[in-house]
């Protein structure tokens, strides 16, 4: 709501110690790109309605003269009713990638609405991007994919009501029981996983495209029998445990080493799992909080939820079994004890995150974060261009920490990977990430591999 304090989740990126908290999502096409004073008129008329899209950020103790407020105050957001959106879009020489190094680390202006649309050059000749950036605090995955979906030939202007419809005590959560032994507690750690840490200790970002076929083959790998029918694991099923993959391939890289600088010790068979029973790697998973009646709301409004990454199982197809309903949702009324803990730490958000911020950032807390955001258009064109691909741009992760984040639409899949340990990592974790994924469709074309989960 304008002016209103920020709740705990937009509070704690506002404070995001790792750099500025932006992140977005570019649809790329084909085509020749529409002219700028077209894509501004397209704005204006589909987004004239959002008053999401015109407020700005004010940090606590912004007119203060102490150092006080900063450390016991919020974020607010306030009204900007005057601010023109047209102005929020800019058209630009440059790829995704060039945007990513010059814009995604620069803080935005504090007197402007926190995000951007950028028109800029594609990747190869005759494609184009939209890049929609933003101060992640502004907007969440869902949100970017309802204004984007408004652009394309089949939208329609977005409704300013349903935007601040702000999901009330009912809430999607994940299923109680996806998780063996329960879901962690609150500031429980688990495993650190090493990551490669080769090249200079900085951020880095990576983009591949997924083969449609090798993914579409990978979900047979594991069918799930219901009482009616049997399915396919799902996409995200199938991006859990292809990201388990690669922890378990980094873990196995990480023991080999310690094994070669400890004279060949070998305590642990030389695959790093002997003591792997005594704690768990766990995924950090944003859920959409959103039930059925708020779908349009702009905001933030997930939860990040941990699972076990079971990097135990050597089997691929054995991993994608154990990924499977990990995610299965439910809609309840938020518990009493939930309110209090979110109200507890909404309160004073900076010494939360100073008592907190130690474990909730560390490696062993969450190795990797895995995001997937599906644009489900109903268009797929831009006053007449194909949509071509959807790629994510993540925030910058905590240190010794991966992003994995999967785009798609209709045309296919991308992903994309952050890390902030080595800047060759994304390179070399986005590699291994297209491996595993190609083992577990090797794995389902061969009949005596697959496997039927109950």
């Amino acid at each position: 709501m304008p002016g209103s304090h920020l709740p705990l989740m937009e509070e704690g990126m506002a404070r995001w110690p790792f750099g500025p908290p932006n992140a977005g999502i570019a649809l790329d096409f084909v085509g020749a790109p529409p002219a700028l004073d077209e894509l501004r008129a397209l704005v204006e008329e589909r987004w004239k309605a959002l008053p999401r899209l015109t407020q700005t950020l004010v940090a606590p103790g912004a007119a203060s003269r102490t150092g006080l407020a900063r450390w016991t105050g919020r974020h607010r957001w306030a009204s900007g009713d005057g601010h023109d959106l047209a102005q929020q879009v800019d058209c630009a020489d440059a790829t995704l990638r060039d945007a990513v190094r010059q814009w995604f680390h620069t803080p935005f202006p504090a007197e402007r609405p926190p995000w951007s649309l950028h028109l800029l050059r594609g990747a190869t000749e005759g494609e184009f991007s939209l890049l929609f950036r933003m101060h992640h605090s502004l907007l969440d995955g869902r949100s970017l994919t309802t204004l984007l979906r408004a652009l394309l030939d089949d939208g329609e202007p977005l409704d300013g009501a349903a935007s601040l419809a702000i999901p009330g005590p009912r809430r999607r959560v994940v299923s109680p029981g996806t998780t063996a032994g329960g879901p962690p507690g609150l500031l429980s750690t688990g495993r650190a996983v090493p990551l490669p840490h080769r090249g200079a200790r900085e951020p880095a970002y990576t983009v591949v495209a997924l083969s449609a076929e090798v993914l579409r083959a990978a979900r047979e790998a594991v069918r799930t029998e219901r009482a009616d029918s049997v399915r396919p694991a799902t996409t995200n099923e199938v991006f859990l445990a292809t990201v388990s993959g690669v922890l378990r391939a980094c873990l196995s890289a990480g023991a080999a080493w310690d094994a070669a600088s400890d004279d060949g010790d070998g305590r642990d068979g030389g695959d790093g799992y002997a003591d792997s029973g005594a704690r768990q790697v766990w995924l950090s998973v944003p859920v959409d909080e959103r039930p059925d009646d708020c779908g349009e709301f702009l905001g933030n409004a997930f939860a990040n939820v941990r699972v076990p990454a079971p990097v135990t199982l050597s089997d691929p197809a054995a991993r994608l079994s154990a990924c499977t309903g990990l995610l299965t949702t439910v809609t309840r009324p938020r518990r009493t004890s939930e309110k209090l803990v979110e109200g507890t730490l909404a309160a004073l958000p900076a010494a939360t995150l100073a008592l907190a911020g130690g474990k909730i950032f560390a490696p062993a807390y969450a190795p990797a974060a895995c995001s997937y955001v599906h644009l489900r258009e109903r268009g797929r064109t831009l006053a007449g261009r194909p949509l071509r691909r959807l790629t994510i741009v993540p925030m910058v992760p905590p240190a010794d920490t991966a992003t994995f984040a999967l785009g798609g639409c209709t045309q296919g899949h991308t992903l994309s990977v952050a890390t902030n340990s080595g800047s060759q990592d994304a390179v070399l974790l986005a590699e291994r990430f297209l491996d595993e994924l190609s083992l577990l469709e090797e794995g389902s074309r061969r009949p005596d591999t697959a496997r039927s989960r109950q």
